[in-house]
Protein backbone atom coordinates (compact mmCIF):
# COMPACT_ATOMS: atom_id res chain seq x y z
CA UNK A 1 0.00 0.00 0.00
CA UNK A 2 1.49 3.43 -1.33
CA UNK A 3 0.69 6.06 1.14
CA UNK A 4 0.46 9.67 -0.47
CA UNK A 5 2.14 12.34 1.35
CA UNK A 6 -0.67 14.75 2.34
CA UNK A 7 0.88 17.85 3.87
CA UNK A 8 3.79 20.29 3.25
CA UNK A 9 6.23 20.61 6.45
CA UNK A 10 7.29 24.56 6.07
CA UNK A 11 10.41 25.33 8.34
CA UNK A 12 9.53 26.12 12.59
CA UNK A 13 10.54 29.60 13.33
CA UNK A 14 12.61 29.82 16.33
CA UNK A 15 11.28 33.02 17.23
CA UNK A 16 8.30 35.00 16.23
CA UNK A 17 4.63 35.23 15.59
CA UNK A 18 2.40 32.49 14.00
CA UNK A 19 -1.35 34.31 12.76
CA UNK A 20 -3.40 31.24 12.82
CA UNK A 21 -7.16 30.65 11.52
CA UNK A 22 -6.91 34.28 9.60
CA UNK A 23 -10.59 33.98 6.99
CA UNK A 24 -9.03 33.24 3.85
CA UNK A 25 -9.89 36.38 2.17
CA UNK A 26 -8.46 38.95 4.82
CA UNK A 27 -4.90 37.03 4.56
CA UNK A 28 -3.76 39.96 2.00
CA UNK A 29 -5.47 42.86 4.64
CA UNK A 30 -3.48 41.19 7.73
CA UNK A 31 -0.42 41.22 5.34
CA UNK A 32 -1.01 44.41 4.70
CA UNK A 33 -1.73 45.95 7.98
CA UNK A 34 1.42 44.38 9.18
CA UNK A 35 3.46 45.91 6.85
CA UNK A 36 5.05 42.52 5.84
CA UNK A 37 6.10 43.73 2.26
CA UNK A 38 9.06 45.75 4.02
CA UNK A 39 9.91 43.42 6.69
CA UNK A 40 13.42 41.68 6.84
CA UNK A 41 12.05 38.73 8.46
CA UNK A 42 10.95 35.82 7.36
CA UNK A 43 7.53 35.57 6.48
CA UNK A 44 5.74 32.18 5.16
CA UNK A 45 2.10 32.59 4.53
CA UNK A 46 -0.59 30.46 3.30
CA UNK A 47 -3.99 31.19 2.10
CA UNK A 48 -7.31 29.09 1.06
CA UNK A 49 -5.26 26.39 3.40
CA UNK A 50 -8.60 23.66 4.00
CA UNK A 51 -9.10 24.03 7.61
CA UNK A 52 -12.34 21.47 9.34
CA UNK A 53 -13.45 24.63 11.51
CA UNK A 54 -13.73 27.64 9.01
CA UNK A 55 -13.92 25.74 5.73
CA UNK A 56 -10.65 27.60 4.35
CA UNK A 57 -8.30 29.25 6.43
CA UNK A 58 -4.96 31.34 6.03
CA UNK A 59 -1.94 32.11 8.20
CA UNK A 60 1.27 33.80 8.36
CA UNK A 61 4.77 33.10 10.30
CA UNK A 62 6.71 36.10 11.10
CA UNK A 63 10.14 35.22 11.86
CA UNK A 64 11.70 37.15 15.25
CA UNK A 65 8.28 39.73 15.39
CA UNK A 66 6.64 40.29 18.33
CA UNK A 67 3.29 42.80 18.14
CA UNK A 68 1.85 45.40 20.97
CA UNK A 69 -1.52 45.42 21.61
CA UNK A 70 -2.33 48.15 19.22
CA UNK A 71 -0.91 45.76 16.32
CA UNK A 72 -3.48 43.15 17.26
CA UNK A 73 -6.35 45.45 17.39
CA UNK A 74 -5.67 46.05 13.93
CA UNK A 75 -5.64 42.17 13.45
CA UNK A 76 -8.97 41.57 15.30
CA UNK A 77 -10.85 44.25 12.99
CA UNK A 78 -10.08 42.08 10.34
CA UNK A 79 -9.52 38.91 11.38
CA UNK A 80 -11.59 38.40 14.22
CA UNK A 81 -11.22 34.59 14.51
CA UNK A 82 -7.47 34.74 14.22
CA UNK A 83 -5.22 32.67 16.61
CA UNK A 84 -2.21 34.16 17.80
CA UNK A 85 0.99 32.68 18.48
CA UNK A 86 4.27 33.53 19.86
CA UNK A 87 6.97 31.81 19.56
CA UNK A 88 10.39 31.53 21.40
CA UNK A 89 13.36 29.02 21.28
CA UNK A 90 11.24 26.55 18.85
CA UNK A 91 8.51 26.10 21.65
CA UNK A 92 4.98 28.10 21.90
CA UNK A 93 5.37 30.82 24.24
CA UNK A 94 1.64 31.48 24.41
CA UNK A 95 -1.39 30.96 22.34
CA UNK A 96 -4.57 33.05 22.29
CA UNK A 97 -7.34 33.82 20.46
CA UNK A 98 -7.35 37.47 19.36
CA UNK A 99 -10.77 39.33 20.83
CA UNK A 100 -12.10 42.01 19.04
CA UNK A 101 -11.69 45.37 21.39
CA UNK A 102 -14.97 47.60 22.52
CA UNK A 103 -13.02 50.66 21.80
CA UNK A 104 -10.02 51.69 19.46
CA UNK A 105 -8.15 54.73 19.42
CA UNK A 106 -5.73 55.92 16.37
CA UNK A 107 -5.42 53.09 14.51
CA UNK A 108 -8.52 53.84 11.68
CA UNK A 109 -8.97 56.51 9.92
CA UNK A 110 -12.56 58.16 10.13
CA UNK A 111 -14.12 57.87 6.46
CA UNK A 112 -16.13 61.23 6.91
CA UNK A 113 -13.71 63.90 5.10
CA UNK A 114 -15.32 66.52 7.39
CA UNK A 115 -14.96 65.09 10.82
CA UNK A 116 -12.28 67.10 12.84
CA UNK A 117 -9.99 63.78 12.92
CA UNK A 118 -9.20 64.65 9.45
CA UNK A 119 -9.20 68.25 9.71
CA UNK A 120 -7.21 69.04 13.02
CA UNK A 121 -4.63 67.03 14.93
CA UNK A 122 -6.74 64.99 17.23
CA UNK A 123 -6.64 61.32 17.70
CA UNK A 124 -9.05 58.84 16.18
CA UNK A 125 -11.59 57.16 18.58
CA UNK A 126 -14.17 54.58 17.58
CA UNK A 127 -16.68 52.57 19.37
CA UNK A 128 -16.62 48.78 17.84
CA UNK A 129 -20.53 47.38 16.73
CA UNK A 130 -21.81 44.72 15.09
CA UNK A 131 -24.60 44.52 12.90
CA UNK A 132 -27.80 42.55 12.14
CA UNK A 133 -25.43 39.85 9.96
CA UNK A 134 -22.49 39.91 12.81
CA UNK A 135 -20.08 42.56 10.74
CA UNK A 136 -18.32 44.93 12.13
CA UNK A 137 -18.63 48.30 12.46
CA UNK A 138 -16.96 51.51 13.54
CA UNK A 139 -18.95 54.04 15.36
CA UNK A 140 -16.90 57.26 15.40
CA UNK A 141 -16.48 59.42 18.54
CA UNK A 142 -16.47 62.64 17.26
CA UNK A 143 -18.96 62.84 14.17
CA UNK A 144 -20.54 59.50 15.20
CA UNK A 145 -20.68 57.96 11.49
CA UNK A 146 -20.53 54.36 10.96
CA UNK A 147 -18.18 52.47 8.78
CA UNK A 148 -18.44 49.09 7.73
CA UNK A 149 -15.29 46.83 7.91
CA UNK A 150 -14.96 46.89 3.85
CA UNK A 151 -14.17 50.46 4.26
CA UNK A 152 -11.82 50.81 7.13
CA UNK A 153 -8.54 52.48 6.43
CA UNK A 154 -5.41 52.30 8.70
CA UNK A 155 -2.72 54.39 9.96
CA UNK A 156 0.22 52.40 9.16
Amino acid sequence: MNKKRKELLVSAISNGTVIDHIPAENVFQVFKILSLDKTKHQVYFGTNLESKKYGTKGIIKISDTFFKEEVINKIALVAPTATLIEIRDYEVASKVSISIPSKIEGIVKCFNPNCVTNMEAVKTKFEVLFDETGEIKLACHYCEKTTSKKNMTFFM
